[in-house]
């Protein structure tokens, strides 16, 4: 146990925060979250954490009842004299909206940036940004997971012969080409266009998956409708098997339906969003040892860099 360490979480991230602090060797903090008749909400910690290093886990997912908890549990502990401030924030909620591309929108991801600098943070954790300029809206240090370090483990488990990775979209491409570089295979790009958000209009498939058992891998799984409507297209094209993996299971609407009437062998998320419904083909891995391991470095002004894709590639030591 360190002494100058406390782990506290919101209501919406304990099932995950409980493991986190498990795996970082730390107990739990007690701090009480009340709601009002009116529904507003009262943070207040039951124990000292002046002088104290102080994580904060919160997941922003719907509703923004979960991002209020953490600007009060924020306002508070810098109110209660804690040393430093960390949000740890394993699903970053409004990453979608990251620039104005359309006349009078607001940039969502932003306005967050700046409304958890204004409460007090002085680091964040995350993992996955929808877009990782996003660390740049802060001008406070911002550690950036990547889900790699847990699907990479996954996928060599599952000794695919002919194993071919698959962007669902071409703002996908670039990791996407991390991750088949790292296993020396060929990867394809679906391109889609969309006439509204959730909506696609049409799609196609730039590359060969004929044969091919192909892993789509993504960082959000909203509807579903993507993936799905990916995985439908490369079945069409002759892959032998389609899969995919998604880091933040958002899974909204008709998600569940849509994955389980899909043709996709299975869909592997994380639990930085709690999977709510039963899914024959959903399977959850967990972020807590990820996370723990980067807290206690980051507590202890060290390098996260064996965390990343680049430290685990073929011959790098």
């Amino acid at each position: 146990m360190l002494p100058n360490v406390k782990i506290f979480s919101g209501t919406g991230s304990q099932y995950l925060a409980k493991k986190i602090a498990a795996k970082f060797g730390e107990p739990l903090g007690n701090v009480n979250i009340q709601r009002f008749s009116d529904g507003e909400i009262g943070v207040e910690f039951q124990e000292s954490i002046r002088g104290r290093s102080v994580f904060l886990v919160q997941s922003t997912f719907s509703p923004t009842d979960n991002m209020m908890e953490l600007l009060l549990m924020i306002d508070a502990a810098k109110r209660a004299s804690a040393y430093k401030v960390i949000a740890v924030i394993p699903y970053y909620g409004y990453a979608r909206q990251d620039r104005k591309d359309r006349p009078r929108v607001a940039i969502g991801s932003k306005l967050v940036a700046n409304m958890l600098t204004a409460a007090g943070a002085d680091r964040v954790v995350t993992m996955d940004l929808h877009a990782p300029q996003i660390q740049g809206y802060f001008d406070i240090p911002v550690d950036h997971l990547d889900s790699s370090a847990i699907f990479i483990p996954y996928i060599e488990n599952l000794n695919l012969e002919n194993l071919t990775f698959a962007a669902p979209d071409v703002g996908s491409a670039n990791r996407i080409r991390e991750v088949a570089t790292f296993f020396e295979v060929e990867m394809v790009i679906c391109d889609k266009h969309r006439k509204r958000a959730n909506e696609i209009a049409s799609m196609v498939l730039i590359g060969d998956v004929k044969d091919r058992d192909v892993v789509l891998i993504d960082d959000i799984c909203d509807t579903g409708g993507t993936l799905c409507k990916s995985a439908a297209l490369m079945k069409e094209k002759g892959a032998r098997s389609v899969r995919a993996l998604c880091t933040h299971p958002v899974l909204s609407g008709k998600a569940y339906e849509n994955i389980q009437n899909s043709v996709l062998e299975e869909l592997v998320v994380c639990d930085t969003i709690p999977v709510k419904d039963i899914c024959d083909k959903i399977k959850v891995l967990s972020v807590d040892e990820l996370f723990a391991v980067a807290l206690r470095n980051a507590y202890e002004n060290k390098s996260i860099n064996s965390l990343f894709i680049r430290s685990m590639r073929k011959g790098v030591k």
